[in-house]
């Protein structure tokens, strides 16, 4: 049964409190790193435009958003936000935002995003367009639909795709209006820290997602394994700047090394924590995520 729980019951002191609940910030790196990778790599390549930059982060952050919105309504429905989850509060399964307010600004934002975006179709042409469309039915697709991603294994590929891919590989085109096979490897970082912060979220919530028939990847797989790809996917994230320089991009880009220590940590606050701890690893999954990508595109600008 979904959590009911009373508004009054929760500390929540404001109706701007239930929205950044539902907002999920804490996650909001998966949105805002790639385009700032994407950003640095059109900069050094000498094609950096701030405001098609700009209008691409608002986008990037609008569909996280969305996505996020739109989980809560699918999961709600489902039954799989339950009084056992040890997560943050869902709002829309607390009761403390409707579905149907829910649903009407996940609608909203989407448009607004699409209406922005026309923005970047001008600037770059038709594929972006085509990648603003499969952005928007994957916030959609992720949790609804007859067959929601989330719940079959496959959210994690979807994630690493969108949220590394198309997202640094998106952000670079609108700018320069060209792709190459170095941006794409770029991409690989974004990517793999996007996943790691899904694979937190699901570790967390393996025992709630199984009883509902949320099979997500470490459902399927259990928390050994994902706690394993968790440490293979930080290694591969670590190895792209060394890539890069292999094709001619500046050394400094090993100024991501830098947050090595904090990578270290959180693969030890991994194997450590349980149930609510994991809340701790999934904030500083984003941290990490956020300070590897500022000093790698800090390093793409160091010529």
């Amino acid at each position: 049964m979904p959590l009911k729980t009373t508004e009054t019951s929760l500390p929540l002191p404001s109706s701007l409190g239930a929205w950044m609940l539902a907002i999920r910030p804490k996650t909001l790196p998966a949105g805002a790193v790639p385009v700032i990778l994407g950003s640095a790599l059109a900069a050094a390549a000498g094609k950096f435009y701030w405001l098609t930059a700009l209008i691409a982060l608002v986008c990037a952050l609008g569909i996280q958003v969305a996505t996020n919105f739109i989980n809560e309504i699918y999961d709600f429905r489902k039954g799989a936000d339950t009084a056992e989850r040890v997560g943050p509060v869902r709002t829309v399964a607390a009761g403390i935002i409707s579905e149907k307010t829910m649903i009407q600004v996940s609608i909203a934002l989407l448009g607004g995003v699409f209406l922005l975006g026309l923005y970047l179709v001008y600037a770059a042409g038709w594929p972006i367009f085509l990648i603003g469309i499969l952005s928007i039915l994957f916030a959609w697709a992720y949790t609804g639909g007859p067959y929601p991603i989330a719940y079959s294994g496959l959210g994690d590929v979807f994630v690493f795709i969108f949220f590394g891919l198309v997202a640094v590989g998106g952000t670079y085109y609108v700018q320069a209006l060209n792709l190459s096979v170095p941006v794409l490897i770029a991409a690989v970082a974004p990517g793999c820290f996007s996943v790691n912060i899904l694979l937190v979220n699901n570790i967390r919530d393996i025992a709630t997602d199984r009883k509902v028939g949320k099979m997500t990847l470490p459902a399927r797989i259990g928390g050994k394994w994902a706690r394993r790809l968790y440490i293979v996917l930080t290694v591969i994230a670590y190895a792209v700047p060394c890539i890069l320089i292999l094709n001619g991009y500046s050394t400094w880009t090993l100024l991501s090394f830098l947050s090595l220590p904090l990578a270290f940590r959180m693969i030890k606050l991994l194997y450590t924590s349980e149930g609510k701890e994991l809340n701790n690893v999934l904030a500083g999954t984003g941290k990490l995520m956020t300070l590897y990508g500022i000093l790698f595109a800090s390093g793409l600008l160091i010529l």
